[in-house]
Order: structure tokens, then sequence, then C-alpha cells
């Protein structure tokens, strides 16, 4: 059950650094959690982005 939940975390983390570009793709943690932690850290960075970009173009109409 190990080895699953190491493969889905990798592959997870590969996907979503492959899909955005706010993550660091050169660094590869060892861990799980430090995936999954990374991965959560892109997406609140994604997310906030998306929030800024709202909010710009709620001014600017």
């Amino acid at each position: 059950m190990g080895l699953h939940r190491t493969l889905l975390a990798f592959s997870l983390y590969l996907a979503l650094t492959n899909a955005t570009a706010f993550s660091p793709t050169d660094v590869m943690p060892l861990a799980p959690w430090a995936k999954i932690t990374m991965g959560v850290q892109s997406l609140v960075s994604l997310l906030i982005l998306g929030l800024v970009v709202a909010r710009a173009v709620n001014v600017l109409a």
C-alpha cells in the first residue's frame, strides 16, 4: 500500500508542476508529504493569482 501512495503522490506532483509554472520544476522533493505540501502551495498561489486578476478586471470594467 505504501508504494501506491508514493507513486500517486509522485504522479500528482509531476502533473501539477508540468501544468503550472508556479512551482519549482527543477527541485524534486523526495518525501510524499513534501510533494503534497509543495503541490498545495502551488495551487494556492494559482488561486491567489486568479483572484488578483479577477479583481483587476472588475476594477477596470
